[in-house]
């Protein structure tokens, strides 16, 4: 589960490495479309066939996906299913979570297999969840070296009392 990291900030640096790596990946794999979306529905970035295609929909839609077949997991005695596979007429779906943080997800056609998607996302999968670590550390260096302290840290609850009596 994404859990605090939840409210990572995405650095430029970082999300070129992650299209870089998408786009390696959409290659590689022979697919039609990928995207990486976080756990709450957000799409990250995307890279392909993605004109003709409604990827905020898509994102949000995966995430529910995830979250649902998370309860299935744990109706069954499973923490998760970390890889969903969709096999429809024409295009096939192949979803994964990377690292506890991101949704991966590989449209794909006849010009690919599921073994060939399954392999090189398996290695895409470790470079993600290393440039997601690193922004990780990142983010926590930056929020705590400019932390600012609350201005309502020091209000209590007899001063909200007093205010409204």
């Amino acid at each position: 589960m994404l859990g605090p990291q939840s409210s990572l900030v995405m650095y430029d640096e970082e999300y070129q490495r992650i299209l870089l790596l998408l786009e390696r990946l959409l290659r590689e794999s022979n697919s039609k479309v990928i995207f990486l979306v976080d756990k709450n529905g957000q799409l990250i970035a995307a890279t392909g066939e993605t004109a003709h295609l409604d990827t905020t929909s898509l994102a949000s839609l995966t995430a529910g996906n995830i979250a649902a077949t998370g309860g299935l997991a744990k109706l069954i005695g499973e923490k998760e299913f970390s890889i969903l596979f969709h096999e429809g007429e024409k295009d096939n779906i192949h979803i994964s979570i990377v690292g506890g943080r991101v949704i991966l997800v590989v449209i794909f056609d006849q010009r690919s297999s599921l073994g060939l998607v399954r392999l090189r996302v398996k290695k895409a999968s470790i470079e993600l969840a290393t440039v997601f670590e690193e922004l990780a550390h990142k983010s926590e260096r930056e929020s705590s070296s400019t932390s600012v302290p609350s201005p309502f840290a020091e209000i209590t609850d007899d001063d909200i009392d007093n205010l409204f009596n």
